[in-house]
């Protein structure tokens, strides 16, 4: 009888044990077949969209039960990236994609993943490489760059938006003389990504329209200084260091252009403090978060050339791409996270926050006020994509040129231009060591 007992005991007990070991256990356990407890790194330099993406972390997570998103934002995340990649640090999904990552194999080929057929044609061919045509990177919208300005602003003084450098002056000597309470053009300086950001329209605009797409990328990433052309007297680089400088001493820019923030910038604007910006389609959803009234007010333009002869231009570009690293320990998981973010369902919530159309054909979005100027605006100037900077010499880096540019730095304007060369060539240099 003690015999049986004891038999029974144990028997129940390995039972309990048994259990105890089952997937309604604890819930640290997996479920047959899922990796459990899996963390992916998001290292990110989009400003605009951190808020979004926790809320869309937030989801994914409920979503995928054992997989967690921590995302990580810096302003200047292309130095930041290089470092994190130098000290083994490596993030699993980031936005910092350059040439010099891509020829070293620091990302996963992209290009069999299932959503391309999505993919806007023209997006497509953004996204490839140039030198291999496999996509390392793939983005979920399309952006537009150019100047932003006081529609009612520009109808009380009778301007129109202009076409050339000369008449963009004129319209800013005429606010600033009718208007001497409203700032012509406000340059948000103090984050010196919106400065490198002016270099990437406004000084790389003239060699984007006369190269085309395709050939100014090519040239940018093979550092073709015969194409390039960066320190030649009256070349780009010289006319807008000129073009800027003239601004700023005929007070046609806010005076506290280098120490005014990004936030400043679009508080000015909404307050009809300043009749014009240059910015991305990426500061609307902000815009209209301070003030929704104010969407009828925004006009939106083409940058006229600092070249003279040549058209106005419009940045026409890829938005939020995301690549994966090739160092992600989970790069599984990784690819079920950019599923998610380019779900129909989820490119909607994201292009109608960001106020930017998705890169995607299945996806209907009430994306902004700004579609029938954007159109309007192409049709009539040069569509430029975004600069293909050395991992050494990022967009921040060059909005810091400029602002010693503001400050008086340079002796002249060719002496500024000559210093972005050397820098620009030093950094594609190192990076092919």
């Amino acid at each position: 009888m003690k015999r049986f007992l004891s038999l029974s005991l144990i028997l129940a007990l390995v039972i309990i044990l048994a259990a105890g070991c089952g997937g309604g256990g604890s819930a640290d356990q997996a479920e047959p077949g899922k990796k459990a407890n899996v963390t992916l790194q998001f290292f990110t330099g989009k400003v605009e969209t951190v808020d979004l993406m926790n809320e869309l972390i937030a989801k994914f997570e409920a979503e995928n039960p054992g997989i967690e998103v921590e995302q990580e934002f810096q302003k200047d995340a292309s130095n930041v990236f290089k470092v994190k990649l130098a000290s083994g640090d490596v993030p699993d999904i980031t936005t910092v994609v350059s040439q010099e990552y891509i020829d070293q194999g620091q990302y996963l080929d992209l290009s069999d993943e299932p959503f391309w057929p999505r993919v806007l044609p023209s997006i497509q061919e953004l996204t490839a490489d140039v030198k291999t045509g496999k996509h390392y990177k793939a983005a979920s919208n399309v952006t537009m760059g150019g100047i932003f300005y006081n529609k009612q602003l520009f109808d009380e003084l009778n301007l129109k938006p202009a076409n050339t450098w000369e008449e963009f002056k004129a319209n800013l000597a005429v606010i600033k003389e009718k208007r001497p309470d409203v700032v012509p053009l406000f340059l948000a300086g103090k984050e010196s990504w919106t400065l490198g950001q002016l270099v990437e329209f406004v000084a790389h605009g003239p060699v984007k329209q006369e190269k085309g797409v395709l050939e100014a990328k090519k040239a940018f990433i093979n550092n073709d200084e015969s194409q390039l052309q960066f320190g030649e007297p009256q070349g780009a680089m010289d006319m807008f260091a000129q073009r800027l400088t003239e601004l700023k001493d005929e007070g046609l820019i806010n005076g506290d252009a280098i120490t005014a923030t990004y936030d400043n910038q679009k508080e000015a604007f909404v307050q009809g403090k300043a009749a014009m910006i240059i910015q991305g389609m990426w500061v609307m959803g902000d815009l209209l978060k301070m003030a929704p009234d104010f969407q009828d007010n925004i006009g939106f333009a083409a940058i006229p050339s600092v070249v003279d002869g040549l058209k106005p231009v419009v940045l026409s570009a890829e938005d939020s791409a995301y690549a994966i690293t090739a160092e992600s320990k989970h790069p599984e998981e990784a690819k079920k996270f950019l599923d998610f973010l380019f779900q129909p369902e989820n490119l909607k919530i994201y292009s109608e926050a960001l106020k930017s159309p998705a890169a995607f054909t299945d996806v209907d979005a009430d994306w902004g006020p700004l579609k029938d100027a954007a159109a309007q605006a192409l049709e009539s100037s040069a569509a430029i994509a975004f600069t293909d900077w050395p991992s050494g010499f990022s967009g921040d880096d060059a909005g810091r040129m400029v602002q010693e540019l503001l400050v008086g730095k340079y002796k002249s304007s060719l002496e500024f231009a000559q210093a972005f060369q050397d820098t620009w060539n030093k950094a594609w240099q190192a990076n092919n060591r």
